[in-house]
């Protein structure tokens, strides 16, 4: 079958992926989307909204982490499309419903199928692609979540104005249970299942990739830095995007609008930011290859990390109540374009710090997965990419009360600066420890 039969499959498998994670991501936010209307027929104050939301976010952390583990013992395949199947079902019941207690218990199932859908695509991406275009469709593939969550809301918007949100959820819920048949059908675990080679897992020539014991793997001190680092990227992540908006408003006396376009501007940068992580790590592992020790992708991951904290510390300095004065470096700077585009300097200014967070801060999390999944022995890439989603995830909880109640003793300029301080660090530990043992669990030494 040759290169074309790698072509036709690589097609077909990724096609299949991005649409059926596109439909997991939608159906992760179908209640998001049709909120208003649910409200419109069915009293639900603040709380039973959270307490609802809460409960998915709650079986989504604890599912992701027992999808990544089980990806390496049965078919992704099956686990890729059993999820989406799960998750639509969900949405058939949850539009039959119409108490609180019954919508928190079907999110919360919601959220165990969510928990089985990015895990096996992680899997069968490093089966299906070279080390050297593996962090590109890595990165390409997590676009389906911008594109359903851009697209979604408004075709969920036109929809309903045609027919009621239960229809909605029926119609979303049908089309996920297509899918999931589909994506059994077309997704293949790995080229030999198709009498094709398998591709090895990217090593340089003499350094084999072999099979660890769960305590040599465990045992392997870059799973830890790896997590420690995904939890402070992904933590200033979330605290950024959870409480910037926020912190415009209440303390730096910017209106509600531009607080949005903030939030706006950071995810547009992001999109891009995770793109351009993927190509240009790709392009130096291209040119270097894979080793045991270090990684061609972190000097990327470094840049990217200290951009994180740039971006933070001007956005926390730079941007005042007060009117910037004139002769400002970057005032002067912007003020061609804001005449041009009817925006005053500062505005430019905090969409320029919005884009450059977003993109320094994407890029990063794409890269922690997949030097996670491409380090790891064959037989555990799939739980090493579960246990840094873990550690990330706990570094969002961290962003969220913790985070606030700094807020609340001091104030968003003091949460900021130690959210700023911590990325810092962090960062400046990732350089020394850059030349590190990279490759984990045991490591096979070549025969001659």
């Amino acid at each position: 079958m040759g290169t074309s039969g790698y072509r036709y499959y690589r097609a077909t498998i990724f096609l299949s992926m991005f649409v059926g994670y596109a439909l997991y991501y939608f159906s992760r936010k179908t209640f998001s989307f049709v909120m208003p209307s649910v409200m419109e027929e069915i009293e639900l104050d603040k709380d039973d909204l959270g307490l609802i939301i809460s409960s998915q976010t709650l079986a989504y952390a604890i599912s992701k982490f027992i999808s990544g583990v089980l990806s390496d013992k049965i078919s992704a395949r099956w686990l890729f499309s059993s999820g989406l199947f799960i998750v639509g079902v969900i949405n058939v019941f949850f539009s039959w419903s119409s108490t609180v207690a019954v919508f928190t218990v079907l999110w919360f199932v919601n959220g165990l199928g969510q928990g089985f859908g990015w895990p096996p695509c992680g899997k069968v991406l490093r089966k299906w692609f070279e080390p050297s275009q593996f962090g590109t469709w890595w990165a390409v593939l997590s676009c389906s979540m911008n594109l359903a969550g851009g697209v979604g809301p408004i075709i969920t918007t036109v929809l309903l104005q045609y027919y009621n949100w239960r229809v909605v959820l029926v119609m979303s819920g049908v089309i996920c249970m297509a899918m999931a048949a589909l994506c059994l059908l077309f997704v293949k675990n790995e080229p030999s299942d198709v009498g094709l080679q398998n591709i090895e897992p990217g090593a340089k020539k003499g350094t084999p990739i072999d099979e660890s014991t769960l305590k040599q793997f465990l045992m392997s001190p870059y799973l830890w830095v790896l997590s420690l680092g995904y939890l402070v990227v992904f933590g200033a992540k979330i605290a950024c995007t959870d409480w910037g908006q926020l912190f415009l408003i209440q303390e730096k006396g910017q209106s509600v609008l531009m607080g949005s376009s903030y939030m706006s501007a950071l995810e547009v940068g992001g999109f891009l930011g995770s793109l351009a992580a993927g190509f240009l790590s790709d392009r130096a592992v291209a040119r270097y290859g894979l080793s045991v020790h270090g990684s061609p992708r972190h000097g990327l991951l470094l840049s990217m990390m200290t951009g994180m904290y740039v971006s933070m510390y001007l956005f926390r300095v730079t941007i005042t109540p007060e009117t910037p004065k004139d002769d400002v470096l970057w005032v002067v700077a912007l003020h061609p374009i804001s005449v041009l585009i009817g925006l005053s300097e500062k505005e430019i200014w905090i969409l320029i710090l919005g884009a450059a967070f977003g993109f320094s801060s994407y890029g990063p999390i794409a890269l922690f997965g997949v030097i996670a999944s491409e380090s790891a022995p064959s037989n555990f890439c799939g739980t090493s990419h579960a246990i840094v989603a873990l550690m990330a995830n706990v570094g969002a909880f961290l962003a969220g009360l913790p985070f606030s109640t700094i807020a609340k003793h001091y104030n968003w300029d003091t949460a900021f600066w130690v959210a700023e301080i911590t990325c810092a660090v962090t960062t400046v530990c990732f350089f020394l420890v850059r030349n590190m043992q990279t490759k984990m669990g045991h490591i096979v030494k070549k025969q001659d």
